[in-house]
């Protein structure tokens, strides 16, 4: 696939809580080995003051990317072993972009990095351990 065909094809396979959070990808490069995705947060994602809640953030940068792994290895999952979040600015209501990038993926564990901005100020930052797991067969309902 190229970079823009896997582009595509990360949206169509963006499950319910990323499609929640308003998640989109927006640009892949698979020589970088990241993603550009877009999200927008929604006053109901806040508490005090119209500050996001620190959950709908982590969301965000885990699917930066746990996605960017995805879209180098489409036959995959992932499964979050850790997540480390080093909160920066508070976020608000409106449109904000996580990059995510492989730092190092070995047969079964990689490690990922990834920001999240806000009108080009850094929220947060993050790192994560991931399980790489194949994807198993659909199980439809009733069989």
């Amino acid at each position: 696939m190229t970079d823009e065909e896997t582009v595509a094809w990360l949206n169509d396979q963006f499950p319910p809580c990323i499609r929640l959070i308003s998640g989109c990808a927006e640009a892949f490069s698979r020589s970088a080995q990241s993603l550009r995705m877009s999200f927008t947060a929604v006053p109901e994602f806040c508490h005090s003051g119209n500050i996001m809640q620190g959950g709908f953030v982590t969301a965000m940068l885990d699917a930066s990317m746990a996605f960017s792994l995805i879209g180098l290895h489409p036959e995959q999952w992932v499964a979050t072993l850790e997540i480390k979040v080093s909160f920066i600015a508070p976020g608000h209501p409106g449109k904000l972009e996580g990059n995510g990038r492989v730092v190092h993926q070995g047969r079964s564990i990689a490690y990922l990095a990834g920001e999240l901005s806000q009108e080009g100020r850094l929220v947060a930052a993050a790192t994560s351990t991931v399980k790489r797991v194949r994807r198993q067969a659909a199980i439809v309902p009733g069989s």
